[in-house]
């Protein structure tokens, strides 16, 4: 396996791009193109990254990228990568890289379809938990508590943020049984890297889900993208597990650091009440015990005797 020391010098997705300082999407974009190198062909649908990355006549592409529709991330991929068979060039790594928007909530009808079709691609979804390129919308990956401008703040119930948890996309592409699926964290790069081998080695569907903080949409500073990124695994609010060929292993146990420490840090967590922050405590030991089920469920089996 790469280490971060032997990653290559040479950027796929170079500096100059304009970015928000601390911005974890461009981090896990930079990191993922250092792996998979320059035979890839890069697709993204309406999101910040397209923003920062690829605005005419800039492209902090090294390799071909494209753009259409919010909606069509994981269609388009799969289009890309049947017409470069056509032409002989199987060899070519597709990448879809899409915010949590364009996944979880706008690009599931697709994402669905190319997983049920193992479809030979590789999806990326940076989440930064809201729609961050448009106004820091809510998503469905925003977690239970967090303000945004579709969850404002006041003094009835449905003005502390927002209400519901967050959505379990890794779960749902398990679901359709498609050959690699994995969840990363900027904070645990030796882990990211490992994953994102694994997933380029791979045929067929691979969805790989990275948690990249948003310094403006979390209201914190700029210097934390990678501190907040390890405490969310630390805490036990994200899940670091993979599942590899129908076998589900968790990658880390957390520490169970106190929830509290991983919210305070935050603007958006910043108007919590205690009953608030206890919910929460209860909703992330209640994940675990459901995680821990599926691993035992889906893990290794055992070798048989003789």
């Amino acid at each position: 396996m790469t280490t971060v020391k032997e990653l290559p010098e040479e950027d796929w997705f170079e500096s100059g791009h304009t970015a928000c300082p601390g911005c974890g999407g461009a981090m896990t974009v930079r990191i993922a193109m250092k792996v998979l190198g320059p035979d890839t062909v890069v697709y993204m649908p309406a999101s910040c990254l397209l923003i920062f990355s690829d605005m005419y006549p800039f492209n902090a592409f090294k390799v071909p990228s494209l753009q259409v529709l919010f909606e069509t991330s994981a269609i388009c991929a799969s289009g890309i990568k049947r017409a470069l068979k056509q032409l002989g060039k199987d060899d070519v790594t597709v990448v879809a890289f899409a915010g949590d928007g364009g996944t979880a909530d706008i690009g599931m009808q697709a994402l669905s379809g190319a997983a049920e079709r193992n479809e030979d691609i590789l999806y990326i979804c940076y989440d930064n938990e809201a729609y961050m390129n448009t106004g820091i919308q809510r998503s469905g990956t925003t977690p239970f508590g967090a303000w945004t401008t579709t969850t404002p703040l006041g003094p009835e119930a449905e003005g502390r943020g927002k209400l519901e948890y967050k959505k379990d996309v890794p779960r749902i592409m398990m679901a359709h049984d498609v050959p690699y699926v994995a969840t990363a964290s900027l904070g645990f790069p030796a882990d990211l890297l490992k994953k994102l081998e694994k997933a380029k080695a791979k045929k067929g569907f691979r969805y790989l889900h990275v948690l990249s903080p948003c310094p403006i949409g979390w209201r914190t500073d700029s210097d934390k993208t990678v501190d907040l990124a390890k405490l969310a695994v630390e805490t036990g609010i994200f899940t670091l597990l993979e599942y590899e060929d129908g076998v589900l292993r968790i990658s880390r146990e957390p520490r169970f650091s106190p929830v509290r420490d991983y919210l305070k840090a935050q603007g958006r967590f910043r108007h919590m009440t205690d009953e608030q922050v206890a919910t929460l405590e209860a909703w992330v030991r209640e994940k675990w015990e459901r995680d821990r089920a599926l691993a035992k469920a889906l893990g290794p089996k055992p070798a048989a005797p003789g």
